[in-house]
């Protein structure tokens, strides 16, 4: 059986190196654990004891494709196309939120004005909600992506015209 220390560390080291599937064997045991998405807390299969000339080579799938990027909202006549606005970005992998719940009125919305403390959104990591604040000053010009979307690390959100 698996120190359940070893089996921490390495839950630990995956979602470190944002690992989906890590396959350990040796001589004794065969410890494989899987993580199917992001936002799906770690999976542990049970170790197996296996004879050395009883293992078979292992099958993997081929890597699912990667999510397709999200599409931005359409961008609003407010903010000229030649007009390069500085953006807030989210700063984690996860699923954006513009609004505290379902039926509550978004946070912010085009027009807004926001301060360095201002909550913009909420992303979604790991089952745990993250506040995002602006971090910054002026006036929100342009929504980039639609709530409930997927985003990526350092992916613009918002374009602020600053004060």
């Amino acid at each position: 059986m698996i120190d359940i220390r070893k089996l921490k560390e390495l839950v630990r080291l995956m979602v470190e190196n944002d690992l989906t599937e890590l396959d350990l064997r040796d001589e004794q045991e065969t410890v494989t654990v899987k993580r199917p998405g992001l936002h799906v807390a770690p999976q542990v299969m049970a170790p197996q004891m296996m004879a050395p000339a009883m293992m078979a080579p292992a099958m993997h799938a081929a890597p699912s494709a990667a999510a397709a990027a999200p599409a931005a909202s359409a961008p609003t006549a407010a903010a000229p196309a030649a007009e390069k606005l500085p953006s807030i970005d989210s700063p984690m992998v996860g699923t954006f939120y513009a609004t505290p719940g379902p039926d509550k009125a978004p946070f912010v919305s085009v027009g807004s004005k926001v301060g360095p403390d201002t909550t913009v959104c909420l992303i979604e990591a790991m089952k745990i909600f993250n506040e995002i604040k602006a971090e910054t000053s002026g006036t929100v010009e342009e929504v980039l992506v639609k709530s409930g979307q997927p985003v990526e690390f350092g992916q613009p959100l918002y374009r602020i015209r600053p004060n």
